[in-house]
């Protein structure tokens, strides 16, 4: 019998993720995507003489299938993971406090969520009563999860268990906008309290942090290349399914496969859809993207005695030094940035470096970039209902980082999506999933 044909519409994270589950049962995969780059939205391209990432991305130890997605890809060692956790945060110089102030959490070997509370009592951007209000918050998180409800900001449900001005500015804003890229003020509470126990309540090894040490698209490529065809640049155009079959349009081309996942944004699905109704898929029109900003500053200085580091009260969240006077500055929830001149940004960039980090007071900026996604994540209206991966064909399956995948749109979210995809349309193929147990060979 021969292989099944599939193709994968989409090659960001979800999409590859299902193309190597799909190839790994025996199908024949073909992926489609509209860009010359591979990895969607955690990608890389050349600029300025270096390879530079669309984004800082950084995962956390709990992110279990984006890790095993990157081993199977065979490029498990391009990944570094903190022992513990471990952050850095420096308060900017400025009127009432003319020096920066440098804090630190670090988490002790004890089980969670006491394995915190040392470094966080001597924390030196919280006063007392601050850090009494946090406490209060993170218990009540842990006794009554269902108090951060979905119709809920999680500005709102601050506030409703007493956080004021300085425990929102100098400990929920620096860690919660960038872990979701959205506003405190237009933040899913439920989607805030899964990010909080998932990472902080439940295991005292879950949210340490993990960055590759390589460009993303090295990991992409290496993923890709295990299949039998990669389409690009290849916009598909149109699709139509039956359960015989699914024939794609792709410039003057029609290809005829016998299933697609379709790992694409909320509107190209509803525009390969045509109907979303018709394949039992909910309504797309409730997402709203967010934007997410990295500014890049080269100099020549001191190297700085960390590998990353938050900023706060800051358009600058946290600074990654990549490499001997190279710093990477991330801004999630950029909207009112993302459209500004890069000189504006990098040279504000750059100030609000020096007013944080007293270490480069020498320092001479050599030349900055700025890199820009307007779309960096899909933030989901109060009442939307996120797809899931099936759809009323047995051949047709959605993924992509912004579906029910029980996780907030991140980069381990895509990867299970795309799983989630591959396992819905075996299931409709009756084919045997066969999953191998340790990382693959690069073929």
């Amino acid at each position: 019998m021969a292989a099944p044909r599939v193709a994968v519409v989409g090659g960001g994270l979800a999409g590859l993720a299902a193309a190597m589950e799909l190839k790994d049962a025996g199908c024949r995969v073909e992926l489609f995507e509209r860009s010359r780059l591979l990895g969607g939205r955690a990608s890389s391209f050349e600029m300025d003489g270096h390879v530079v990432d669309n984004g800082q991305h950084v995962y956390l130890a709990c992110c279990t299938e984006f890790v095993r997605f990157v081993e199977r890809a065979g490029m498990g060692d391009a990944l570094h993971l903190q022992d513990r956790f471990d952050v850095v945060a420096y308060r900017k110089g400025g009127p009432g406090h003319p020096e920066p102030v440098e804090g630190r959490l670090r988490a002790a070997n004890i089980p969670a969520p006491l394995h915190l509370l040392l470094s966080f009592a001597s924390y030196k951007h919280l006063s007392f009563a601050g850090k009494l209000q946090i406490a209060r918050a993170l218990a009540t998180l842990m006794l009554n999860p269902r108090s951060a409800r979905d119709e809920m900001s999680f500005d709102v449900w601050l506030k409703r268990h007493g956080q004021g001005r300085e425990t929102i500015r100098s400990f929920w804003e620096p860690f919660m906008v960038p872990a979701l890229n959205a506003p405190l003020d237009r933040m899913n509470a439920a989607e805030a309290a899964f990010v909080i126990s998932t990472a902080f309540l439940r295991d005292s090894h879950a949210a340490r942090f993990g960055y590759s040490t390589v460009p993303l698209a090295g990991i992409m490529e290496r993923a890709a290349s295990r299949l039998d065809a990669v389409h690009r640049p290849s916009v598909v155009n149109s699709m139509q399914a039956s359960p015989e079959g699914v024939v794609l349009r792709s410039g003057d081309e029609e290809l005829r496969f016998d299933a697609v996942v379709l790992a694409v944004p909320p509107r190209a699905l509803a525009r390969l859809l045509g109907d979303p109704a018709a394949f039992g898929v909910p309504p797309l029109e409730g997402y709203e993207p967010f934007a997410i900003m990295d500014v890049h500053l080269w100099f020549e200085g001191p190297q700085l005695p960390f590998d990353f580091a938050a900023i706060l009260e800051s358009p600058v969240q946290w600074v990654f030094q990549k490499g001997p006077g190279y710093l990477c500055c991330s801004l999630s929830a950029a909207d009112a940035l993302v459209a500004k001149p890069t000189g504006d940004m990098v040279a504000r960039a750059w100030e609000e470096i020096l007013r944080a980090l007293p270490g480069l007071a020498q320092a001479r900026l050599l030349r900055g970039a700025a890199t820009r996604v307007p779309e960096g994540t899909y933030l989901p209206a109060p009442g939307t209902v996120r797809p899931k991966a099936a759809t009323s064909l047995a051949n047709v399956t959605v993924a992509g980082a912004w579906t029910d995948t029980g996780w907030p749109d991140t980069m381990e979210s895509a990867v299970r999506s795309g799983t989630a995809a591959a396992n819905e349309l075996m299931k409709g193929l009756n084919i045997e999933r066969m999953r191998p147990e340790g990382p693959l060979a690069h073929v």
